[in-house]
């Protein structure tokens, strides 16, 4: 799915998702996330990945 197809689907610009496809968001908002998994028929788990800050 293209990122404008995706964009249509959810709601969200094309700029707002790509900069989180691109690991540059700070934040997302929790209804963005679930309609994006709603329109890819995953889970939040299957998007979302934990990274260690350096200390």
């Amino acid at each position: 799915m293209t990122l404008t197809a995706l964009s249509e689907a959810v709601g969200v610009s094309v700029v707002n998702l790509s900069v989180l496809k691109n690991d540059r968001a700070k934040a997302i908002r929790y209804s963005t996330l679930a309609a994006i998994c709603d329109v890819l028929d995953c889970e939040v788990g299957d998007l979302l990945t934990r990274q260690r800050l350096p200390r």
